[in-house]
């Protein structure tokens, strides 16, 4: 980036941002790729690969693949697949990566739907859903199937017109196998009860005025519309407590590939080298990126993979 002039800061985690745009990235290793005389061909869709066999060496260009287009046939001795998972379907994705190692014999392992929002039931969709555009940080947390492991992320979280997303919630859905609950912690590092004991009257109208200091407006007033202060003892300020630290949410459904970050699952990690991506089964196969069973969390680490895993394919190659 400081080669090509392209201004960056640094945020949490080492992310590094464009202080511009993205476009800045894309024309780089445009540049890049004319420079080292890589050849990028347009709308060629490719109808099939295969391995060249001893009979055809003869008629075709040295090399152990062939890869038919619509227009022409090409032959290489190394062929790296980089056509990522089933996410966004709108800018490309296909199934077209896992369709080819299944053709070579590798072990897909089952795809699915990740850093992607959650879809509520029609019940909590009437409830919650015209809150949309509202946003909080909160606390989203999930038990693995085995009980007993605690998965959690402090991130935003959102309301959407169909249920949640937000940092928080994308992350976590990478976790949610469609079954369990999630628990969200509404008032993170908050203790609530000593704070309402400050403010004298223990009365449903100091509960919501110190309700709409830790939540937005509109979301307080729902909150206490939905989970009322039942009364004022101990007791009754404990469990308003505790709902609000451990809001237990049952998602219907994950809103799928279409608006989902990443695909997880794909090409069987222990099909490949980890040092080069090269299939163990056929010699000249490499697998990287998105295709490969490789997810990430939310911060550019996916990014990361597809450019690291690129990397070391592109050593071998």
């Amino acid at each position: 980036m400081e080669k090509h002039g392209i201004p960056y800061h640094e945020k949490k985690l080492g992310q590094l941002f464009c202080d511009r745009a993205a476009s800045d990235i894309t024309s780089m290793l445009e540049r890049e790729c004319r420079g080292n005389g890589v050849e990028i061909l347009l709308k060629a869709k490719v109808t099939e690969v295969r391995k060249i066999s001893g009979e055809d060496i003869a008629t075709q260009q040295n090399g152990a693949f062939a890869v038919q287009t619509e227009e022409a046939t090409f032959s290489a001795e190394r062929l790296v697949i980089a056509t990522g998972g089933l996410s966004i379907a709108k800018i490309g994705a296909t199934s077209f990566g896992y369709d080819l190692a299944r053709q070579f014999g590798l072990n897909i392992v089952p795809t699915r739907a990740a850093l992607v929002p959650l879809v509520f039931g029609e019940r909590d969709r009437k409830r919650w859903c015209d809150l949309a555009g509202v946003s909080t940080e909160v606390i989203a947390s999930i038990l693995t199937a085995s009980g007993k492991e605690k998965i959690a992320f402090r991130e935003n979280m959102l309301f959407t017109h169909r249920g949640l997303s937000g940092p928080a919630i994308l992350q976590i859905s990478s976790y949610w196998d469609g079954r369990q609950p999630i628990y969200l912690d509404l008032a993170p590092d908050r203790k609530l009860i000593a704070e309402f004991q400050t403010r004298g009257n223990r009365d449903q109208e100091s509960w919501k005025a110190l309700l709409k200091e830790i939540l937005p407006r509109r979301f307080a007033d729902r909150w206490l519309h939905a989970y009322p202060l039942a009364g004022n003892s101990d007791r009754n300020c404990a469990d308003a407590e505790h709902q609000l630290h451990t809001w237990e949410v049952k998602p219907e459904a994950k809103e799928g590939y279409a608006k989902a970050e990443v695909t997880a699952g794909g090409v069987d990690t222990d099909e490949l080298s980890a040092k080069t991506m090269e299939s163990r089964r056929v010699p000249g196969l490499f697998f990287i990126g998105e295709v490969v069973d490789v997810t990430g969390q939310l911060g550019g680490f996916n990014f990361q993979w597809a450019w690291a895993s690129g990397f070391c394919a592109g050593l071998a190659v």
